[in-house]
């Protein structure tokens, strides 16, 4: 029989990089401490990018009880990110990659007294994936460490993880029919293996029919059957699979099943406020409630290998998921191996679950590295490993919003999807639906997605008149709402992902209030406040829980004489009351708009059918400091609306493609944008020699392009004295 201990109790930690003798000697000093754990769960997410970053210890000693057994094996569910695994002071393996499983035998190590240490490093280096990345890399032993016991003759436990079984359905959803094809590794002449109540004793391999088979039909209906594989030994190992049918159509966007299946969802990093990366089960499954509450049917799970945990809950709640290694902005030379290690064991340990639907090759590879041969050529192999395990999966890429969609890295996966930042980090929201315009116009063929988007809020941010950059709770709601009626609108995008569920260390970042957190997430870091635009998509996607949201709670006091009453909800008619007298009902789908004159403190009251959310906001004489990010930017905002422009000359308001075509006025400004590049080095560069990022700047408005880039507003407004000058 299997016997599983978990190891989460008696460890010593050392923050130290020393030799494993002194480990052991020293582990009584160590810290105390249980798993899972990272030793960066506060320094690195409080900004700075000083994180510690270097080898650390683990140590503890195995008793008797938990090293019975006819053979012993070692599992490290999750070692960040390189490993070494020394027993009795011997070194047995090293593992480089931080987000797989791997496993070790130490029966033949065992002594009378017995002691495991584990090296772990999270250090910079030029090997092993991520190096380069928007995310906290955090160190640790973040996962369960567990000691498998099992007879002699056993099911195969070392090779890249493997759980011993492999589970393949073919379904015929004309004839309602499912082939499932049994694959086992063991060192026993035979296995008995069930499915659905039948059992046939084979060597290797088994086959089985399901007739009038129960799909996995996604959030409507997750229905998982149970494979189990026995030993003459008595060792026994199970999987849950799904019976489910993917395909996409270039035109007409994802398919389960037979049927048109739109994939609407968000990102997620596995990290938490003041936990880092080493959550429990109840963590990931708060995080789940969360999916189910906002109604989203498709994961992104980014950028990296997540825990087997998390893809057992994607397969209870019938969420498909797209999972990716962490082969991400930058190609490295000497970690081409690295790359394909990572991703057979990614398709290794989670091959059997039904949720999965793309194997991701890689993540905006092209931002710091160009597409040439030897970056062509990694990703092919990539491909082909894929395609070699996994038969019944496609393969895709998350692009970088700057790759030229003429590129040839684009031709390499089954499948595309961009992600695009118009709209917050350059250019305007409209750019987005122009790219997708163009995209699928030159290449109709082509099955594209969208697979990041967002705009970082803080919450305690606020306007009634944001514009991108200020960080409000507000903007990021408008360019949300931009962007779902962007996605609407274009049916052949198979797949939709939000930039991101939840706020995530990055602890380079200072920005926006905060130091060490991207702040994209539709959810704060520590899950305890959704945002608006939370709101706005469980509006659009959330078909069971009748609700209604009144947007701008937190932005209380309010300089104007009229404002703006925003109102999420998934009811088709929403009421309005102020201090308990109707205003006015609206018909409509997701967004009600409201106005009301604001004469001091009022109760707002909105009714959606049973359904009602309430707020208070007052009238204040003077702007609310505490809700302005960037106070001294706030005065250059609509100046330039008010002055009187000579439509015949240029200005300010014009595109600098359109500026750029005449001789004098494009000169003048290409000096400007000279000078100011002379003091971004290398970014300038980036710009500089992308031809994409060229055009795409071309589209935008000086006066964007000058804001955007912090100019102040002096400087702006001598600019546009000049350009009013020239005639166009």
């Amino acid at each position: 029989m299997r016997k599983i201990t978990t190891l989460t109790e008696g460890w010593r930690f050392l923050k130290a990089a020393i030799p494993a003798a002194q480990a052991v000697e020293f582990a009584a000093r160590g810290e105390a401490v249980t798993l899972p754990h990272t030793w960066n769960a506060i320094d690195g997410q409080d900004g700075g990018n000083d994180y510690h970053r270097g080898t650390c210890w683990y140590v503890r000693e195995l008793s008797a009880e938990e090293t019975a057994g006819e053979r012993l094996f070692l599992e490290v569910n999750g070692a960040a990110m390189t490993a070494e695994v020394w027993f009795n002071g011997e070194k047995l393996i090293r593992h480089e990659g931080g987000y797989s499983a791997f496993r070790v035998e130490l029966t033949e190590k065992l002594q009378e007294k017995n002691i495991l240490a584990i090296s772990v490093n999270n250090e910079d280096n030029t090997t092993v994936y991520p190096q380069k990345a928007d995310f906290t890399f955090y160190g640790g032993l973040y996962r369960d460490v567990k000691l498998i016991a099992v007879p002699a003759e056993h099911f195969e436990l070392l090779k890249d993880g493997t759980p011993g079984i492999k589970v393949t359905p073919v379904v015929d959803l004309e004839k309602m029919t499912a082939t499932i094809t049994v694959e086992t590794w063991h060192n026993a002449q035979s296995v008995d293996i069930t499915i659905n109540g039948e059992t046939k004793t084979v060597e290797r391999c088994a086959e089985f029919v399901i007739e009038n088979v129960h799909l996995w039909d996604g959030v409507d209906d997750p229905y998982l059957y149970t494979a189990t594989a026995k030993l003459p030994s008595g060792d026994e190992v199970s999987t849950r699979f799904g019976c489910r049918v993917f395909a996409c159509d270039p035109e007409k966007g994802f398919f389960l099943n037979g049927r048109s299946y739109p994939l609407r969802g968000v990102s997620r990093h596995q990290d938490l406020k003041g936990k880092g990366n080493a959550l429990s089960y109840e963590d990931h499954a708060a995080d789940m409630a969360i999916i189910r509450e906002l109604g989203a049917n498709t994961l992104r799970l980014a950028h990296y290998q997540h825990a087997q945990e998390f893809y057992d809950l994607c397969d209870e709640n019938g969420i498909v998921v797209w999972a990716e290694i962490p082969y991400i902005t930058m190609h490295m030379q000497n970690a081409r191996q690295n790359t394909l290690d990572q991703m057979r064991e990614l398709i290794t340990q989670c091959y059997n679950h039904p949720c999965i639907a793309v194997w991701g090759l890689s993540n905006e590879i092209t931002a710091a590295s160009a597409v040439n041969e030897e970056l062509l050529e990694n990703h092919r192999a990539l491909n082909e490993l894929c395609h070699r395990m996994d038969k019944t999966r496609l393969t895709t890429m998350a692009d970088v919003f700057m790759l030229e969609i003429e590129s040839p890295i684009l031709e390499i996966p089954d499948i595309n999807s961009y992600n695009l930042y118009f709209g917050w980090y350059l250019g305007e929201l409209e750019q987005t639906d122009e790219f997708f315009d163009e995209y699928h116009a030159k290449y109709p063929e082509r099955v594209i997605g969208f697979s990041e988007y967002g705009a970082d809020a803080n919450p305690a941010f606020h306007s009634s008149h944001p514009e991108k950059g200020d960080y409000t709770e507000e903007y990021q709601a408008l360019y949300h709402e931009h962007m779902l009626k962007m996605i609407e609108q274009r049916p052949y995008l198979w797949a939709t992902h939000v930039w991101n569920l939840f706020d995530f260390a990055a602890d380079g970042r200072d920005e926006g209030g905060k130091h060490g957190e991207n702040q994209k997430g539709l959810v704060t870091f520590d899950r305890s406040l959704r945002k608006d635009a939370f709101y706005l998509y469980k509006a659009a996607w959330n078909k069971t829980e009748a609700f209604v949201h009144l947007c701008g709670k937190r932005y209380v006091n309010r300089c104007e004489e009229e404002t703006e009453i925003k109102v999420y909800s998934n009811r088709e008619e929403v009421t309005l009351y102020v201090d308990g007298t109707k205003v006015g009902s609206q018909s409509g789908k997701t967004v009600f708009r409201f106005r009301i004159p604001l004469l001091g403190e009022h109760l707002i009251r909105a009714e959606a059918g049973d359904v009602s959310d309430t707020m208070c906001i007052r009238r204040v004489s003077e702007p609310d400091e505490s809700y302005l990010f960037n106070k001294a930017a706030a005065s250059v905002t609509n100046w330039f609306d008010a002055d009187d422009i000579d439509p015949s000359c240029f200005s300010i308001n014009d595109t600098l493609g359109e500026i750029r075509q005449h001789p004098q006025a494009g000169a003048i400004v290409d000096a400007m944008m000279a000078k100011g590049a002379s003091e971004r080095g290398d970014v300038a560069d980036a710009v500089k020699d992308n031809p994409a990022l060229q055009r795409m700047m071309g589209r935008m408005t000086m006066l964007s392009l000058l804001k955007q880039g912090g100019a102040d507003e002096e400087s702006i407004k001598q600019l546009n004295r000049i350009l009013q000058g020239i005639k166009k």
